[in-house]
């Protein structure tokens, strides 16, 4: 190795004998070795983001929910409610720092992260209606039972003042609940995949190690001499003691590792020899099994892998997760925003009435034109939707006429169905004769 440090010479002139344990040294040992999952995974939610299958499994369910257009309907009607004080707050400003799609992101993010997102009702004090949704961070809540009644209670850290809000109603606050085991407090994605997500940090750890050493694999560095004692050297101008071995590892890593120095050739004297251990079948597998820690963790978000970038990519197979994924992962998590919103936002004689608070989930398939347009024939076709409804859900104007809802015998209007079925079927000239 061209003569390492003067000091060496003295570590390597002593007694010799067989290389073994006692005088052979590992270089650029593996980080997973030796360490559990959970090492890698600290409860602040950070250190899960800079796993990027998370961050983007976050991102991906905060942006459906950001972008999905919300909108108060009447029930009795089917109609939607063109005026409404609620509606500037839903669709217009929630607050006067956040736009919707922005305020409806970090709601779910905290839902995702922390179990639960939260957000503080601010009301008119004359009239009781909200005037304000102000999102607080789950970590800066405490929620509780009341001991006497069994009522959710609050306490939240105001985020503007710092100030502290004792007692919170449950009609003042927002609460979206993840995966709950007791019904009244969310449980983290993170908490829920922390070993699985724990793996995919240690991977990444890992993969950083093993790069920063190089991209080589660990070696030995074995010679006839004992190791064994201390030496005293010289480190930031301050004298150190340090075992033999160290002094040998730490001038090794400084002339020969790290990716600046790969591929160096060592020049060995005093006996060193160095010799590489082979990648063993755990490391030809690392790719793979980060796929599987990509596949685990996209599992517990019901995040499909296309939209990860992973996985095999196909048109069609796209078109159909695409489907499944608003239904299987969009629809309960928007069934319990739009269950929330209308009863805690709206009054109880507006709920009465048939008012209720929804959200459009067709908005995330707007660019899958194909299934979108056969959903939408069918619908038509058993007369569930007449071309105002789908014109509504497209967000265009309604047409002259398009209420109608149409059925078979040639989608002739319902209005007109029962008497040209009868004229068919007595032979009167109906349709289809």
């Amino acid at each position: 190795m061209g003569k390492l440090e003067s000091g060496l010479r003295s570590i390597l002139g002593g007694k010799s004998g067989r290389p073994d344990a006692k005088n052979t040294i590992t270089i650029g040992s593996g980080v997973i070795a030796g360490a559990s999952a959970s090492e890698y995974l600290t409860s602040e939610q950070k250190a899960a983001m800079k796993l990027s299958t998370v961050s983007r499994c976050v991102e991906v369910l905060c942006d459906s929910m950001g972008k999905l257009p919300i909108y108060i309907i009447d029930k009795n009607t089917k109609k939607r409610v063109g005026s409404h004080p609620l509606l500037s707050l839903l669709q217009l400003r929630p607050n006067e720092v956040q736009t919707p799609k922005v305020f409806m992101q970090m709601v779910e993010g905290n839902r995702l992260c922390g179990g639960n997102g939260y957000a503080w009702i601010q009301r008119d004090r004359q009239s009781g209606r909200p005037v304000a949704l102000i999102p607080i961070p789950s970590g800066e809540v405490n929620v509780y039972l009341d001991e006497k009644t069994g009522t959710p209670r609050y306490d939240f850290r105001h985020p503007f003042t710092g100030r502290t809000v004792r007692q919170a109603m449950p009609s003042d606050m927002l609460h979206l609940i993840g995966y709950t085991y007791n019904g009244w407090k969310g449980v983290s994605v993170l908490e829920r995949a922390a070993e699985v997500i724990g793996t995919g940090k240690a991977a990444q750890q890992y993969s950083l190690s093993y790069y920063a050493n190089g991209g080589q694999p660990v070696g030995l560095l074995s010679t006839d001499t004992d190791l064994g004692g201390t030496v005293n050297t010289v480190e930031n101008g301050k004298p150190v003691t340090k075992s033999k071995k160290d002094v040998i590892r730490d001038e090794w890593n400084k002339r020969y590792g790290g990716p600046n120095n790969a591929g160096s050739v060592a020049v060995l004297d005093l006996g060193l020899k160095y010799t590489p251990i082979s990648i063993n079948n755990r490391d030809a597998q690392f790719v793979e099994q980060s796929e599987l820690s990509v596949q685990d963790i996209a599992r517990f978000f019901g995040v499909p892998l296309y939209k990860l970038q992973a996985g095999k990519q196909s048109y069609s197979s796209n078109e159909q997760n695409a489907v499944e994924y608003v239904v299987g992962t969009l629809h309960p998590i928007v069934t319990q925003y739009e269950q929330e919103l209308t009863y805690k936002l709206l009054t109880m004689s507006e709920i009465e009435k048939g008012l209720e608070i929804k959200i459009n989930m067709l908005a995330e398939l707007k660019g899958d034109t194909g299934s979108r347009s056969t959903w939408y024939r069918n619908m038509r076709e058993i007369s569930a939707f007449s071309p105002n409804d789908i014109r509504a859900l497209e967000d265009l104007p309604d047409i002259e006429g398009g209420d109608e809802y149409s059925a078979s015998l040639n989608y002739v209007p319902l209005s007109d169905w029962k008497r040209l079925s009868q004229e068919r079927a007595a032979g009167k000239g109906g349709i289809n004769q």
